[in-house]
C-alpha cells in the first residue's frame, strides 16, 4: 500500500494568529482584510516585515522586505509587533486538535507538520474528504485557515500545500507529479534554495522537469553529494518516514518557522531574545532553573544546526540565558540563510546555587530580583509593559504596546 501523507501549514501564521487575538480583545476589524504587517519596529536598521496581509501583497510587500521600504509602497500600512507567546498558544492549540485523529504527526515548526493518514485511513475514510473536515475544523474552531497538501511522499505533500492559497486542500499523488509538479520553476522545489537554483539557471536548468532528466555524472561537478538528492526530489522520491514528536521531560524549548530567510544575525537573536524571555519567565512560575542552554538552527535547505553549554550555575535569568544564546548563536553562525530558530533550556533542576569567583557576576542575585519585579509587572499589565533596553539583556519599562 501506497503511502498517504498530509503536510498541514498554517496560512500566514504570524499575521493570521495576531489578528486572532485582537478580535478576541475587540478589535474593531480583521486585520487580515487590510493593509498590515508583522514586524518589531524597535529595530530601525533591521526591522522587516515577518508576515504580511493579502492587500499588502497585491501593493508588492514582500515578506523580509525593511519595513521602511514597505512604507513607500503603502503609506497607509500599520505595522503589528509579534507575539510569540500567543503564537505557540496557537500552535499548541492547533497540534492539540490535529492529534485527537492520530498520533503519527511530525511537527517541522511552530505552523506547520505532517500527519501519516494511511494507518487511519479505514477510520475516516477518503483523505481528500477528511482533510476538507480537518481544514474547516480548524477555521472554525481556531479563527485561522491551513492549506492542506496530500501525497505519497513528505516531499510532495510539502510541494502541495505550497500550491494556491489561502484555505486550500491540494493533493500531488505519484502519477500527478509530470503534470502538477514537473512545469513548475526550479526555484519552487523543495530543498532548493536561492543559490542553488542560480547555479541551476546557469545551466540551462529552469524548470523542475528539466532537473528531473539530468543526469548523475551532468550535475556532479557543479553539486558533488548533493546531485543525487536533487535529481530525486525532481522526480518526487522521497523515502522518508514521519517521525513522531518525542516528549521532553527534562527541559523545555520553543522554536519558529518564518515563511522567509533570516539573513542578518541580528535578527536571528531578536528571535532568541524573545524566546529567552518566555521559557525563562516559564521556569520562574514553576521555580525551576536550566543548567544547560542549546541553540537550533536550520538553512535554507532546511539542514539542522544545534551548538550547547553547560552552565557553571543553574539558572532562570533571562539576561543569562540571552548572553549564552548569543554566544552560542556567534560560534556557530556561518553566516547563511536561516529559516528556524530554536531554543531549549535543558537540564531543569528545583535547586538554585550560586558559585561566586572573584570573577563572578557581582548582580546575580540583583537580576534575580529583577526578573522577578518584571514578571509580577507583566502579570498585573500584559507582557508588553517590559521591552528590552538593548541586547545585553537589560530591560526598560516603556507604554504599553495597545495598538
Amino acid at each position: 500500500m501506497k503511502k498517504i501523507i498530509m503536510h498541514i501549514d498554517v496560512n500566514n501564521a504570524f499575521l493570521s494568529w495576531t489578528a486572532v487575538l485582537l478580535l478576541k480583545q475587540g478589535y474593531p476589524y480583521d486585520i487580515r482584510k487590510t493593509y498590515a504587517v508583522i514586524g518589531n519596529e524597535d529595530n530601525k536598521r533591521h526591522s522587516i516585515v515577518l508576515a504580511k496581509s493579502t492587500p499588502i501583497k497585491r501593493l508588492g510587500v514582500v515578506t523580509a522586505e525593511p519595513i521602511f521600504m514597505a512604507r513607500k509602497k503603502c503609506p497607509t500600512l500599520k505595522v503589528y509587533k509579534p507575539n510569540y507567546k500567543w503564537y505557540k498558544k496557537m500552535s499548541d492549540a492547533l497540534f492539540t486538535l490535529i492529534s485527537k485523529y492520530t498520533p503519527d504527526i511530525q511537527k517541522m515548526s511552530i505552523d506547520e507538520c505532517f500527519l501519516d493518514y494511511g494507518p487511519i485511513k479505514h477510520l475516516y475514510g477518503d483523505e481528500v474528504k477528511f482533510a476538507y473536515k480537518l481544514k474547516n475544523e480548524i477555521k472554525n474552531t481556531l479563527g485561522f485557515t491551513v492549506n492542506i497538501g496530500i501525497a505519497n511522499s513528505k516531499l510532495c505533500a510539502k510541494m502541495a500545500s505550497d500550491f494556491s492559497k489561502p484555505d486550500k486542500v491540494h493533493t500531488l499523488y505519484a502519477y500527478e507529479i509530470d503534470k502538477k509538479m514537473k512545469p513548475l520553476p526550479i526555484n519552487d522545489l523543495f530543498f532548493v534554495g536561492k543559490k542553488t537554483a542560480e547555479k541551476l539557471k546557469r545551466l540551462n536548468i529552469n524548470t523542475i522537469g528539466d532537473l528531473s532528466k539530468c543526469t548523475y555524472d551532468f550535475l556532479y561537478p557543479y553539486f558533488k553529494n548533493q546531485s543525487q538528492k536533487l535529481i530525486e526530489a525532481a522526480n518526487g522520491i522521497d523515502n522518508s518516514i514521519i517521525e513522531r514528536d518525542k516528549t521532553v521531560t527534562k527541559g523545555i524549548s520553543n522554536s519558529t518557522t518564518l515563511t522567509h530567510n533570516l539573513i542578518h544575525k541580528e535578527e536571528v537573536l531578536e528571535i532568541l531574545e524573545a524566546i529567552s524571555e518566555n521559557l525563562c519567565s516559564q521556569l520562574r512560575k514553576e521555580k525551576r532553573y536550566a543548567t544547560v542552554v542549546r541553540v537550533q538552527l536550520k538553512d535554507a535547505n532546511f539542514k539542522n544546526y544545534t551548538h550547547q553549554t553547560t552552565l557553571t550555575n543553574a539558572t532562570n535569568s533571562t539576561s543569562k540565558v540571552i548572553e549564552t544564546s548569543k554566544k552560542l548563536l556567534k560560534e556557530m553562525w556561518k553566516d547563511e540563510p536561516i529559516r528556524l530558530v530554536g531554543l531549549a533550556l535543558d537540564g531543569l533542576t528545583t535547586e538554585f546555587s550560586y558559585q561566586t569567583s572573584l570573577f563572578d557576576d557581582e548582580n546575580v542575585y540583583k537580576n534575580k530580583e529583577l526578573d522577578d519585579t518584571l514578571d509580577k509587572l507583566k502579570d498585573r499589565f500584559g507582557k508588553d509593559i517590559i521591552t528590552k533596553a538593548s541586547q545585553s539583556g537589560k530591560k526598560k519599562i516603556s507604554k504599553k504596546y495597545t495598538e
